[in-house]
């Protein structure tokens, strides 16, 4: 049994209030459900809210103790690159979180930044788990990559999508909607696009709703395929969400 959260990006106060909503308690520093629930998450657990080195240090800790289910986005694999020292554009909300590293002292900000790196590199690609009938990825999958070799075309589908390689007006990768043709057994939970509402397509769905952008922070609940959400803290900002055709 599963619960598996949304683009976090930083916005702890809400990650505490699903958990919470969701029957977890923290007593013991993790999230502990008395029902032997297990918690897990799309990725981009940071950049862009309030408060990324929280999100990472409750990641840091499931790590820790052997409980970590946490699928790396985009933003997870910027700022790995970005630890390591590799020269990478402060912008797209990874600002927010260096502005918050260098508010640290010196030697807590490098502690941080090299438990991050042991962090990301312990992390598989994707998670396949319920005997392969749930599998988390980012930007999800397409059905042919599920279980293939990983490959630069595996690493770039799900980290940031069904990429076109083209741009849209506001500077955003245009992205085909490989979820409408998705037509695999397997359920996929997955992130990075925005949608003010969770979005089912055949045996997907996107949890990505925009807790950043003023939406909610949103859970998927396995087996029961259920979506509980809670409201955000954030300031809305409706152009951020992605409106699909019905």
């Amino acid at each position: 049994m599963f619960d598996i959260i949304g683009d976090i990006h930083g916005c702890y106060d809400e990650l505490l209030d699903l958990l919470d909503t969701l029957g977890y308690s923290l007593k013991s520093g993790i999230p502990i459900h008395p029902g032997g629930r297990q918690v897990a998450f799309v990725g981009d657990g940071m950049d862009r809210g309030p408060s990324s080195v929280k999100v990472m240090q409750l990641l840091f800790d499931l790590q820790d103790e052997g409980q970590l289910i946490y699928s790396p986005g985009n933003h997870c694999n910027k700022l790995y690159r970005y630890a390591k020292g590799n020269n990478v554009q402060h912008t797209h909300g990874l600002e927010t979180t260096i502005a918050e590293l260098d508010s640290l002292p010196k030697e807590k900000r490098s502690h941080i930044l090299n438990r991050y790196e042991r962090f990301y590199e312990a992390l598989p690609l994707y998670h396949q788990l319920d005997s392969g009938k749930l599998i988390i990825a980012h930007a999800g999958i397409s059905e042919q990559l599920i279980g293939a070799p990983i490959s630069r075309a595996v690493r770039t589908f799900v980290l940031y999508g069904d990429i076109t390689g083209k741009t849209l007006s506001d500077g955003r990768p245009d992205r085909r909607d490989w979820a409408k043709s998705y037509h695999g057994t397997a359920w996929i939970v997955y992130g990075h696009t925005p949608v003010r509402e969770p979005r089912f397509k055949n045996h997907t769905v996107n949890i990505d709703t925009g807790c950043v952008f003023g939406g909610k922070l949103t859970a998927f609940r396995w087996p029961e395929c259920e979506t509980v959400s809670v409201a955000s803290k954030q300031p809305f900002q409706p152009e951020k969400f992605t409106l699909y055709p019905s």
